[in-house]
């Protein structure tokens, strides 16, 4: 389900209320010829819309597209961050995070359905957009990942809640080594609720569109007819609830890498290539986010982590390597897993200088007057 391609008049996030009554609130991501990365201009539309909408009883359902044909959203604008690093103002990274993250709360306790389609790519950013949604739809074109240990930095927008939640070891297995996923694995891994031919999209929207109570259409939607291509995940469960169990990323690595499987000493190669500073962080908030009580807990913890990484040179340099020259050969800081000492891992944990404070507003049932 694509927008019409964006033109350099048209805003970022095309806001529309559409079918019976405008029942229907649709927040199109406009931005496709960079895969609807996320800016902050399009993180303060989104925020907004939603905001409005969630008071407004004309409103019955909200659902999300992207525009353009690659995919709904390639995750946050992560050039933009190091260019911000670069230039001496980390404050502009870490506003961006902070406006992010709100959003991200402010999806997953919406009080109307939310219906996200996850069509093409959907990475990072693009995830916390749409996984923490009601009604979460991939096609036979949708490819999901968390990437981010391959740019020096960790699960975030909510992916350490989104990937310690997942059944067994399968979100340690993708966090560490950010591997993409189809649609029958991320339906596997709890990232998605239900598949459909992206073919069978518009007939969707047009369902949607006609209802008298798009709530109820959502509801009723029968996707039980249409059935993903067949994925791995399922099939891998018994050798990663096994080989990823536990807190010691050497042991579990060492593990990947000598065990008979084939495909996990290609993961165990694999997480070897990443920033070791950023897996160790990884490993251990997704353990801590096993332990939280809501996802808001979880983006405080995210937050507190992104602080520190302005400040190390993986994230850059990680950045570096993936988006700006693309040689794909970063050099960590430190590069060796044995070189990372508890006291710096110690530091991505320890409070952020303003913090966002969801998980008190969460508690307070405060979350949408943040």
């Amino acid at each position: 389900m694509s927008a019409l391609s964006a033109s350099s008049a048209q805003p970022e996030v095309l806001v529309s209320r559409e079918g019976v009554g405008g029942a229907l609130g649709r927040l199109t991501l406009n931005r496709p010829r960079a895969i609807n990365a996320l800016t902050s201009t399009m993180v303060e539309a989104l925020d907004e819309a939603l905001a409005d909408w969630a008071n407004d009883p004309g409103v019955a359902v909200v659902l999300l597209d992207g525009g353009g044909e690659r995919g709904l959203c390639a995750g946050g604008d992560m050039r933009a961050v190091r260019d911000a690093i670069v230039a001496g103002r980390p404050e502009d990274a870490l506003a961006f995070w902070s406006s992010e993250y709100r959003l991200n709360a402010r999806i997953r306790r919406f009080p109307k359905p939310y219906i996200a389609i996850m069509d093409g790519i959907v990475m990072g950013g693009g995830l916390g957009l749409s996984a923490h949604g009601d009604v979460r739809i991939v096609t036979e074109r949708s490819l999901l990942a968390m990437p981010e240990v391959t740019l020096g930095f960790v699960p975030d927008v909510g992916g350490t809640w989104l990937l310690s939640h997942a059944p067994g070891q399968l979100g340690t297995h993708l966090a560490l080594t950010g591997r993409h996923i189809g649609p029958a694995d991320a339906i596997t891994a709890g990232l998605a609720d239900h598949y459909l031919p992206s073919a069978r999209l518009p007939a969707l929207l047009e369902v949607l569109r006609t209802a008298a109570d798009p709530a109820e259409a959502i509801a009723a939607y029968d996707f039980s007819a249409h059935t993903p291509p067949p994925g791995e995940l399922a099939a891998q469960r018994e050798w990663i609830d096994d080989l990823y169990r536990g807190d010691n990323l050497t042991r579990i690595l060492s593990l990947l890498t000598h065990s008979v499987k084939p495909a996990a000493r290609d993961a165990g190669a694999e997480i070897a290539t990443k920033s070791p500073t950023a897996l160790v962080v990884t490993l251990r908030a997704l353990r801590a986010a096993t332990t939280m009580d809501c996802l808001e807990e979880a983006l405080d913890q995210e937050y507190r982590i992104a602080n520190a990484a302005l400040s190390t040179p993986d994230l850059v340099e990680g950045i570096r390597a993936a988006l700006v020259d693309k040689d794909r050969t970063p050099r960590w800081s430190p590069a060796r897993l044995a070189d990372v000492t508890d006291a710096e891992i110690d530091r991505f944990f320890a409070p952020a200088p303003t913090d966002l404070g969801l998980g008190l507003a969460a508690a307070l049932g405060e979350v949408h007057d943040l």
